[in-house]
């Protein structure tokens, strides 16, 4: 027999009791559904449009076309032009893919048998839609009738009907070259990231776990390319290893152009990150587990193997991942050095630029974001995995002095940095000889960027507009988007789908979030197609494409505040408002900071994501470079790309002495 227990069966009786929304709570919720909109629109919304296009299908349809021609003055029904097609020797080859821009002379279906004789031909529009014919740049309406002698049908153009499925993912996967592109970037991207992952460790064990001099000077240094545009460095290899190079003789015949080019410079493009991430996982040792190990006398080898390596294994997967999503999207490295080397992110920028072909573009930009999905998914989930290295009991590593380990390290860390600094050197070189390799005098000339393509002066001023817009814009936007996130009361759902928009912008390469924006705001039916050409949707484009980061970094500093602040708040009656900006922002200013200078060095150096978007009104100094190079301005595009690297320079300098003064106002509590 069941026991009865009345107090159970009492408190399960009782009727759940939701506490009573307030007005904070109300307004915390409807700020976070504006950013999660925000985030929708310039997001969510323009990948849909660009998975839609890609399964956009344009094929030529006669049937909707009516014929009629005119001899001896009479008028004769000649049925549709599908008729006319149908009697033709070598009928319209509807397999080669018509894209929105395709546009079939109508001459191309008439033989000149059926126009023997014929005085006037009238064609007229009898589909429901319109838009089947072109005449002088105006599209036929419903019904529309086009009359004209048979010597002006060469002005008159059949435009192909656009209907949905997978013919263009089949016409690239059988076009050999399209193709290649994905081993091409598999390839590059799995070679770079053995590569940076295993200079990244070793560099930042350098720092950490030796006592060799200078490692704060190399620390610095190894932020260095996190400064420059990705094409920067490529055009330093070009200058070094190109067919006029410096040091040309070093390859051994071996061409720069092609995959050793963009391995190179990938490699230094992608360091400071990969070294970073694992320097943060070195640095959480716990001595302990090494003191044991020299009381054992386990060997320094197997201590390495069995201790540094499994300690620091999240950190060096996690870099590995990120090495491989920034360099298979990466699109500025290939456009410079590539060469006949394809690549996915550059087949993107010839399918649409090159060839106006926006499907198929749309389709390698899909096929592009599947790697990269994947790679941020697989990241994820093994840093859901990641266990605690440090306890409470945890006593701090501190490396011990090693003669010949210290001097060994610091030998190499001396020639990574030469390799981080001569590329930079060479690029400002570069953009002083008067005409490299035969007149080596100094000039300024290649700095006087009105005489170049590519937007002169202007980009660069551009540029900084639009790294201040998205700083400022893009801080507040992100630090308020977290702060609701992290602070709101219930809403479990409406916080879950924030999250998810927000983390979205990590797995999303630039090239692919660029051409979205395409599609979904310069659409004439899109009401928001106003921003299309303007400086308002490169900072959107840019908030966006680094959203991710920033919002981390936000979150993280608001996880550190104990939740008493708001309850305190609440107790004395004030708006949730006033506790922001008198505590919780005043705390979290280190955080407001990083944030800032992050979103305004990387608007300064993003192309990809920009690449499809400016208008001639709006170039930016990013942007300059890549048409400058196209124009074989390779001197001027590395003046410019100097010019960025001293104003990052300039603005992280200012950023250290402003923070300074402003924190000892503001965080002097930190030190009590």
């Amino acid at each position: 027999m069941v026991a009865v227990n009345p107090i159970r069966n009492a408190v399960l009786a009782t009727p759940v009791i939701k506490p009573k929304l307030g007005r904070d709570d109300w307004i915390m919720r409807l700020f976070m559904a504006v950013i999660g909109l925000y985030l929708l629109i310039s997001l969510a919304l323009p990948l849909y449009a660009v998975l839609s296009k890609s399964f956009t299908v344009f094929q030529f349809s006669f049937g909707d076309i009516s014929v009629q021609l005119q001899r001896d003055g009479h008028w004769q029904d000649a049925g549709t032009l599908e008729e006319w097609v149908g009697r033709l020797s070598q009928p319209v080859n509807n397999d080669l893919a018509p894209t929105s821009l395709t546009r079939l002379p109508i001459l191309q279906t008439l033989t000149r048998r059926e126009l023997q004789g014929v005085s006037q031909v009238r064609l007229r529009d009898t589909s429901e839609t319109g838009g089947r014919l072109l005449y002088d740049a105006e599209f036929s309406k419903p019904g529309e009738i086009f009359t004209l002698e048979p010597r002006e049908l060469r002005k008159l153009f059949v435009r192909p009907v656009a209907t949905t499925g997978l013919n263009n993912y089949l016409v690239y996967f059988q076009t050999p070259a399209l193709r290649q592109s994905i081993g091409n970037s598999l390839y590059i991207a799995v070679i770079t990231t053995l590569i940076t992952v295993a200079l990244a460790f070793a560099y930042a064990y350098a720092i950490t776990r030796s006592c060799m001099p200078f490692s704060g000077a190399f620390r610095t240094i190894a932020m260095v390319p996190i400064l420059v545009p990705s094409l920067l460095p490529a055009i330093s290899l070009v200058y070094l290893f190109g067919n006029q190079g410096l040091l040309k003789g070093l390859l051994l015949g071996e061409p720069i152009y092609g995959p050793l080019g963009i391995v190179i410079a990938s490699v230094f493009f992608c360091f400071p990150h990969a070294m970073l991430i694992i320097l943060v996982a070195l640095s959480a040792a716990d001595a302990r587990l090494y003191e044991a190990a020299e009381v054992l006398r386990t060997p320094k080898s197997r201590v390495f193997w069995t201790v540094t390596v499994p300690g620091a294994s999240y950190g060096v997967i996690s870099a590995a991942f990120v090495v491989f999503s920034l360099t298979i999207t990466d699109f500025g490295v290939p456009k410079v050095i590539g060469g006949q080397f394809n690549v996915l992110a550059l087949d993107i920028y010839k399918q649409v630029v090159g060839q106006q072909n926006f499907e198929m573009g749309a389709v390698v930009s899909v096929i592009l974001l599947l790697p990269a999905i994947l790679a941020f998914a697989v990241d994820r989930f093994m840093q859901r995995r990641q266990v605690a290295l440090l306890s409470a009991r945890a006593v701090p590593l501190i490396p011990k002095p090693n003669r010949a380990l210290d001097r060994a390290l610091l030998i190499y860390c001396s020639v990574v940095a030469l390799f981080i600094l001569g590329l930079l050197a060479m690029s400002q070189l570069a953009s002083l000889i008067q005409f490299w390799p035969y007149d080596l005098s100094f000039s300024l000339r290649h700095y006087d960027f009105g005489r170049m393509d590519g937007g002169g002066w202007d980009s660069y001023f551009n540029s900084i507009r639009l790294g201040l817009y998205t700083a400022v814009i893009g801080t507040l936007i992100v630090f308020l988007g977290a702060y609701m996130v992290e602070k709101c009361k219930g809403f479990s759902h409406g916080r879950a789908g924030f999250q998810f928009l927000a983390m979205m912008p990590m797995a999303i390469p630039g090239m692919v979030l660029g051409l979205a924006y395409v599609f979904f705001f310069n659409s004439p039916h899109n009401p928001l197609n106003f921003l299309y050409g303007t400086m308002a949707i490169l900072v959107i484009c840019t908030i966006t494409h680094l959203y991710t980061v920033s919002h981390l970094t936000s979150l993280t500093a608001l996880k550190q505040l104990d939740p008493e602040f708001e309850a305190v708040g609440a107790s004395l009656k004030q708006p949730f408002y006033r506790t922001l900006s008198r505590v919780t922002t005043p705390i979290c200013l280190p955080a407001i900071f990083d944030i800032f200078i992050y979103l305004f060095v990387n608007a300064m150096t993003t192309v990809s994501a920009v690449v499809f978007l400016y208008s001639p009104d709006t170039t930016l100094a990013s942007v300059a470079m890549l048409n400058m190079d196209d124009a074989g301005d390779i001197a001027p595009a590395a003046a410019m790309g100097m010019m960025i690297f001293y104003t990052n320079v300039s603005a992280r300098l200012a950023y250290l002495g402003i923070s300074q003064l402003l924190f000892r106002s503001t965080q002097a509590w930190r030190k009590r």
